[in-house]
């Protein structure tokens, strides 16, 4: 049944990141057995999306999106955005992220940060490419520069979606997804267990994040996509959708979203 069935579609992984050193290849090729079928890493600075791009190339399931991350936009300079577009001419490159804005830390500058949103937010519209947007303690900033920025005319996914029910809507509004991981499983996550119920099936894609944010039961421990099987039961619990349907319908979403052919 496995093969005619739909598999977990994973937006948004990190298996650049060294804690997958040791057992990076074993692990990715394990992921089709655990009923995973499709991956997009997900650069966020210079040097992981560098790694992201070698990586997408090996493995015929896994995707690539390139971009710099808030929190590593400090030394960035007119060519960095040069080199981005030209990665982003890859065939297995598929959005510009992730990209945003963490107020979480005093620093990077949030004046630099709004700048590299912006810059690179024009850049995804310039190349039609879809986005991968992280918003962090920063919701009307985040919000105000994507609408100065094409943020209407541009898709993609707000990920690790951590605000209100209200906040939620107007994404939707706009036509972005919402990206659900493992924080929905944690005890402490009311407000996203609220999004989640209003959010239509149609508009939710699955994400790890991983090696951060392992769903209960193995939350604390490195994440990886095989774990997303939890995120489903619990979004099958909130919704009372069957679990095969979460699978299927986010997977389209997700091809829909990064437009795979």
């Amino acid at each position: 049944a496995r093969k005619r069935g739909y598999m977990i579609f994973d937006t948004h992984a990190h298996y650049d990141d060294e804690s997958f050193d040791e057992d990076r290849e074993e692990l990715i090729f394990s992921l089709k057995n655990k009923g995973v079928g499709t991956v997009v890493n997900v650069g966020a600075s210079v040097a992981s999306t560098k790694k992201t791009f070698e990586i997408v190339k090996k493995y015929d399931f896994m995707y690539g999106a390139v971009g710099i991350h808030p929190e590593d936009v400090e030394r960035l300079d007119e060519s960095h955005m040069e080199w981005l577009k030209s990665l982003a001419a890859d065939k297995k490159i598929v959005a510009i992220g992730e990209i945003g804005l963490d107020y979480h830390y005093d620093e990077p500058e949030r004046e630099v940060q709004k700048k590299w949103f912006a810059r690179q937010l024009d850049l995804a519209y310039e190349l039609d490419m879809p986005i991968i947007i992280h918003s962090r303690d920063a919701a009307a900033d985040t919000l105000d520069i994507m609408k100065a920025h094409h943020g209407d005319e541009l898709n993609g996914v707000i990920h690790c979606f951590s605000y209100s029910p209200e906040m939620a809507q107007i994404y939707l509004d706009m036509g972005y997804y919402l990206g659900i991981g493992g924080v929905v499983t944690f005890k402490n996550s009311k407000k996203l267990k609220e999004v989640v119920k209003m959010t239509p099936l149609e508009r939710i894609v699955l994400e790890t994040d991983c090696p951060y944010l392992t769903p209960e039961p193995y939350r604390g421990k490195r994440n990886d996509s095989s774990y997303l099987k939890y995120v489903v039961e619990c979004i099958s619990e909130l919704k009372g959708i069957s679990t095969e349907k979460i699978i299927k319908t986010t997977c389209e979403n997700a091809v829909k979203m990064y437009r795979i052919k």
